[in-house]
This record gives structure tokens, C-alpha cells and sequence, in this order.
């Protein structure tokens, strides 16, 4: 399975406000850094979490099968097309009567062929996150995107701290985010 992300969230004005209030920093010119640092910082949540936290548009490549599959980012919030992918690349759009799909009440996005098709791969175009813009996010996460990414500008000369991610005060936030499984 490989997903890829096709629509990122934009890093809102209020998110880099957020975070320059932290570090204490009011000019401009460290804007694109900063910025940088909070979409790394989205990435180790999502790391963390098993969850997405601002939607974003996502494509996953799937095997071609009529078993049931499990999309790669949670939570689902919308599945909107499934194409054949043929071996040159060329995307051929399936009707809907094709695939079934299913979101479960946990976001956990599934879908599978009703038949079989001449390709042995398809395109899953979705939509996951849990919140649809900065403002909207749950304090927790929010907070803790903020401290790390302000960890990491802090720490930039320092290798040491900057490879302990996530740092355990930022952990603490998100941990009753965490999504947990069973073996």
C-alpha cells in the first residue's frame, strides 16, 4: 500500500501566530522555517496518534481485490473516487457500482471490489483528518503541535534534543489521542 497525500492543510496564519507568540518571535522572516517546522510537526503527531489531525486529500494504492482493505490515514471522513490503475499509469475511473466502501464510527475507511477488473491495482482518492482547520482541532493536540515545533526550533543546534521526538511533554498531550491496537 502506498498513500500519498494530494491536498495538504495549508498551516493556518492563526497556527504560526500561535506558534511565534511561544517562542516570542514578531518579525516575518522566520515564517517559511517556522512553517516547515509545524507541517514536521503535524507528520509526528500523525506519527504518534494514528491519526491525522488536519484533513487532508489522500490517495492510497491498493491491490485490485474483493477483499475488504483498510485505508492507510484515519479518521476517514469521505471516500471519493476509486480508479483501475494500469501498469503505465493510466487511471480509469470506476463506476460506483464497482466498489463498495464503508467508514466506521472510529474513522477506519475500508473498501473492496465487487468484481473483478483487468488491472491488478487501484486509486483510492479520500479525504482523512480530524479536524477541519487549526481553530476546530482539540486543545491537546493543538498545543502539543505547537510545543514541538518550538522544541525543534529551539533545539536545531543541538542534535541530541531535536532527535527525541516526540519530547515526553508533548507525549503527555497526545496520548489519550492515541490510537492503540491489539495483536
Amino acid at each position: 500500500m502506498m498513500r500519498a497525500i494530494v491536498a495538504p492543510p495549508a498551516v493556518a496564519s492563526a497556527a504560526l501566530s500561535e506558534l511565534k507568540a511561544w517562542l516570542g518571535i514578531t518579525r516575518t522572516a522566520d515564517d517559511g522555517e517556522l512553517a516547515s517546522l509545524m507541517r514536521a510537526a503535524f507528520d509526528v503527531c500523525e506519527g504518534f496518534t494514528g491519526t491525522m489531525p488536519l484533513q487532508s486529500g489522500c490517495e492510497d494504492v491498493l491491490e485490485a481485490s474483493s477483499d475488504w482493505q483498510v485505508l492507510s490515514a484515519r479518521p476517514v471522513t469521505a471516500i471519493t473516487a476509486m480508479a483501475a490503475l494500469g501498469t503505465s499509469g493510466l487511471r480509469t475511473a470506476l463506476a460506483a457500482s464497482d466498489y463498495e466502501l464503508d467508514i466506521r464510527a472510529d474513522g477506519t475507511g475500508l473498501v473492496r471490489l465487487r468484481r473483478p477488473i483487468d488491472q491488478t491495482r487501484v486509486v483510492v482518492t479520500y479525504v482523512a483528518g480530524l479536524a477541519s482547520d487549526w481553530t476546530v482541532l482539540p486543545e491537546a493536540i493543538r498545543h502539543g503541535v505547537v510545543r514541538l515545533a518550538a522544541h525543534q526550533h529551539r533545539a536545531r543546534d543541538d542534535e541530541k534534543k531535536a532527535a527525541t521526538l516526540p519530547p515526553a511533554v508533548v507525549a503527555a498531550l497526545w496520548r489519550p489521542w492515541r490510537r492503540m491496537r491489539l495483536a
